[in-house]
């Protein structure tokens, strides 16, 4: 007996629901395996990696880079402005040596977590640009009813799968896989399936061949970014420990101004409380003017500690603590420093220019782009060669009754092919050709002017370091001066055979050059280490690298070091400086 069109029909429309009620069934199960935490572990493992193998080929070591902080466990939406509020209102106390500032700055800083995030991106965007020239695979299918003009009920399934992928040569290669599955509900109930095999490949031979080609261009530029992004990170590094460090010794400096002031006061405290003792001895002129300089001896005190408390909130600031935590700096470190001394840096300056040219991380960056833009010149000369694109194209169609199980090698199609394009019009290719030439002259200029500047701050930092050394044996000879000064002066006060005046100016020169040598050593530090810094001598993992003498090793073996002016030496007269 046969079946009524309607039982036909019904059976149809059973059939098409199972296929898409397991199409569904198969997204719903695609989607959980590929959640989004599921994807940014996958973005973590491919960018640390590329990170890990570009640092092994820059400095033949890797570093565990993260950029995950305590917040990147949780849902944004957990995250309240609230819970921040709170959090800054922390009051916990701590006592902060310079390796916890430098521990703190690593994990805290806003500004370091910004540039982890820097090469994180960088890194990232290769990982796209890699992605093209590997296996892309795709799968999509569609399913849907149609009427037809002549009354025709028609239900489709369509199902593509394949593989696609870009060639180093320039070329693009991808292969397909179609079925379509096709349902009559109406007329003569039936079902039609049309499957083909498809595999396309296309090859310049002359414009974009190789390493002209803007994808395989690209991609090398990607790779250069994320090398250039490691150089600039690592320097980043050195430059802010030797920040964070700058940082804590100018505040330890300032505490050192906060006692030396403190004692300076109590010193002009005990001076009027002798004046006022022996009044009638004394000229009531002289107690005014001792009590005026207590009085500005005392506000130079209350100055200082309002800004160290200043200063304090800003360290804080830049090593992401919450303003309300009290921290307090181990003055061990300052100790350190003046037991070491000036620690010497014995450079002739083209040397040093040499050094920097060859190990600065940022200079070698620029030489590098200097090189790009001579690539992207020859990268636009190749768009003036004609197009000359072989192609070539094998499918394969299913037999009849057509089932995407059924293919017969016989019936393979194949089609081979050259396509020219003769440069006619290249007025876009000419206008993206001189300006590739003018940012080449332009990046010419920027690194024949990043060299000056370089060569610049080496001669000015070692000029700096000279005129620093000095400063601070100038101020140590006059802080004994001073010294002998103010004793000499409490002696003749107490004997009645002094002016008062003579004995405030000496308090205001001890003053003045205690603190001006602390200032002086802390400065010279300063300089030494930035210079180290320029030319890429600098290594900031050590242990106190603040104390060390970093040309020891760095130095290449025939290289002679300066000699340091001998301490005693004479002031050159202006005219033989200016003529010599």
């Amino acid at each position: 007996m046969h079946e009524s069109t309607a039982q036909v029909a019904s059976k149809t429309v059973k059939a098409s629901a199972k296929w898409i009620a397991a199409l569904l069934l198969f997204c719903a199960l695609a989607w959980s395996g590929c959640t989004a935490a599921h994807h940014r572990r996958a973005a973590d493992k491919e960018v640390y990696r590329i990170v890990q193998q570009a640092e092994w080929q820059i400095f033949g070591k890797t570093n565990a880079l993260t950029i995950d902080t305590a917040y990147s466990a949780r849902k944004p939406t957990e995250i309240l402005p609230a819970e921040l509020i709170e959090d800054r209102l922390q009051t916990n106390r701590r006592t902060l040596t310079i390796e916890g500032a430098l521990d703190l700055a690593v994990h805290n800083s806003r500004r370091y977590q910004t540039e982890k995030e820097r090469l994180y991106l960088t890194a990232l965007a290769l990982t796209g640009d890699r992605y093209a020239f590997s296996p892309q695979f795709f799968a999509r299918s569609s399913a849907g009813i149609e009427r037809t003009p002549g009354g025709e009920r028609v239900g489709r399934l369509g199902t593509d799968l394949g593989v696609g992928q870009l060639l180093k040569t320039g070329g693009a290669l991808s292969v397909a896989l179609a079925n379509d599955l096709l349902r009559y509900y109406t007329g003569e109930p039936r079902r039609e399936v049309l499957s083909f095999i498809s595999v396309n490949l296309t090859q310049p031979l002359l414009r974009g061949f190789g390493r002209n080609s803007p994808e395989v261009e690209n991609l090398r530029q990607a790779e250069r970014e994320v090398m250039y992004g490691i150089r600039d990170y690592s320097f980043f590094q050195d430059e802010f420990a030797l920040e964070i460090v700058n940082d804590y010794f100018a505040l330890l400096e300032q505490k050192d101004v906060i006692r030396n002031r403190y004692t300076n006061y109590l010193g002009r405290v005990r001076s009027t409380q002798r004046l006022e003792a022996r009044k009638d001895r004394d000229k009531s002129s002289d107690v005014d003017q001792a009590r005026q300089a207590e009085l500005s001896a005392r506000n130079n005190y209350v100055n200082a500690v309002a800004g160290y408390r200043n200063s304090l909130d800003q360290f804080k600031i830049k090593l992401g603590l919450p303003i309300g935590e009290k921290i307090y700096l181990d003055d061990q470190a300052l100790a350190e420093v003046k037991a070491a001394g000036l620690v010497p840096a014995p450079l002739h300056p083209g040397l040093a220019y040499r050094l920097a040219v060859e190990k600065q991380l940022p200079i070698l960056n620029a030489i590098d782009q200097f090189e790009d833009r001579k690539r992207k010149i020859r990268v636009a000369a190749d768009a003036f060669k004609p197009g000359l694109d072989l192609g070539g194209r094998v499918s394969l169609d299913s037999t009849r009754p057509t089932d995407y199980t059924r293919f017969n090698p016989k019936l393979v199609r194949a089609e081979a092919g050259v396509t020219l394009d003769l440069p006619i019009d290249s007025l876009s290719e000419r206008n993206t050709y001189r300006r590739t030439l003018i940012a080449f002259e332009a990046e010419l200029r920027n690194l024949t002017l990043t060299l000056d500047s370089l060569k610049d701050s080496i001669e000015r930092g070692l000029r700096t370091l000279e005129q620093r050394r000095q400063n601070y044996m100038i101020q140590q000879s006059a802080l004994e001066l001073a010294n002998r000064r103010v004793v000499g002066g409490n002696l003749r006060m107490q004997a009645g055979v002094a002016e008062v005046r003579d004995l405030v100016e000496a308090q205001d020169a001890q003053i003045a050059a205690q603190n001006a040598v602390t200032s002086a050593l802390v400065d010279y530090q300063e300089s030494r280490l930035q210079l180290m810094l320029d030319i890429g001598a600098l290594q900031t993992d050590g242990e106190k690298f603040w104390l060390k003498d970093h040309l020891a090793g760095f130095l290449p073996a025939n290289a002679v070091a300066e000699n340091a002016p001998a301490p005693d030496q004479s002031v050159i007269p202006p005219d033989e400086f200016f003529n010599n």
